[in-house]
């Protein structure tokens, strides 16, 4: 009965009012008036094919009503006048039906997971977000609530507490600024000026300015070799953005005495930067949220140090916002290395841009 389609059935009732009207004829013929040849046989055959177009057409048309009912239920309203087809009774129509309620099924499945995994990320994010906030906000109250405890009349008291709590404000700001921008860049509002520019030049630059923080640590900062100039396409300011983000964390989490290291590689239209350290490493389960908003590797880490906790998912969607791609590789005890791509410039080969990316008049 599984195999059995709609056409079969109207062969079926088609068959048994042939041979029905048949015997009745031949009742008629034998026992009341004797019939030609040719209505004897012709009479049943035509009320068969008779009854095959009325079974046909109406079941056709039950089928199509019904099962066009189901399709644009779970279809979502898929079915346009463009694209509106029809159901052939002679196919397998309702296997074909239980076919896409499976797969409807399944993507309804696949959304719900989806859903969850969105509902789970916000629940950490707020959960993220609000211990990033109360630290500063605990720490700017503890020293409030000092001063006006007497501490304010203490002059070797009231300007160090009002210092660390300026830093803690500055903290907040910090991650309201950045989780202004990443909103941006995740509605597209950030507009990206691209233009052709030295990227060579610009990682120099990143290291002039993050210098002081490396000598700190006693950190090196170099290139992988000498390279000439590379120019790629890009937005400068935010790319400068996203070296500035890589070079701090491999400082801020690299090791003492260590260094951090910056190789290019172009491969056709395309240049790969690699920021790369000899630091502790990161755990291959990490990995793949790396680049979520305020995950962190070290759960127990001091929500104190170290930046806002959205610097990496800044930088993931600067990149991908120039349609290109970030990524990471890391093993624990040697070091990581965190790469991205830029399309290789064509336009400075004609002289209209400076190293810098300002247009020459």
């Amino acid at each position: 009965m599984k195999n059995i389609r709609p056409i079969h059935l109207v062969i079926g009732g088609s068959a048994i009012i042939f041979f029905s009207t048949l015997l009745i004829t031949f009742i008629i013929d034998k026992q009341v008036v004797n019939f030609p040849f040719w209505v004897l046989f012709g009479l049943p055959l035509v009320t068969g094919l008779i009854s095959f177009g009325v079974f046909y057409y109406f079941i056709q048309r039950f089928i199509n009503e019904r099962l066009k009912l189901l399709y644009r239920s779970i279809r979502k309203g898929k079915i346009t006048k463009e694209n509106d087809f029809k159901f052939n009774i002679t196919d397998d129509v309702i296997a074909n039906a239980e076919k896409e309620t499976e797969l409807w099924t399944e993507e309804r499945n696949k959304e719900i997971e989806k859903l969850k995994e969105q509902e789970e990320f916000r629940r950490e994010f707020l959960g993220n977000l609000a211990h990033e906030l109360k630290t500063p906000v605990f720490s700017i109250q503890g020293y409030i609530l000092t001063l006006l405890d007497g501490g304010l009349e203490d002059e070797t008291v009231n300007r160090n507490f009002l210092e660390r709590a300026s830093k803690a404000t500055d903290r907040m700001v910090n991650i309201l600024e950045d989780l202004d921008e990443i909103t941006k860049l995740e509605v597209d509002a950030l507009r990206l000026q691209i233009r052709p520019f030295d990227i060579n030049e610009l990682v120099q630059e990143v290291f002039d300015a993050v210098e002081f923080r490396a000598g700190e640590k006693n950190m090196k900062l170099s290139f992988g070799k000498d390279y000439g100039s590379i120019f790629v396409d890009g937005d400068r300011s935010k790319i400068a953005q996203v070296l500035t983000n890589l070079i701090n964390n491999s400082i801020f989490y690299g090791n003492e005495n260590g260094k951090t290291q910056v190789r290019f590689y172009i491969v056709d239209d395309i240049v790969t930067i690699e920021v790369s350290d000899d630091g502790p490493g990161i755990d291959e389960k990490h990995l793949p949220r790396l680049f979520e908003r305020f995950y962190r590797v070290e759960k127990s880490r001091n929500r104190n140090e170290g930046g806002s906790g959205l610097g990496l998912a800044i930088c993931r969607h600067i990149v991908e916002s120039h349609g290109q791609t970030i990524s990471v590789r890391s093993t624990v005890g040697i070091g990581s290395t965190f790469a991205f791509s830029l399309d290789k410039s064509k336009q400075q080969s004609a002289g209209l841009y400076s190293s810098r990316g300002v247009q020459i008049k």
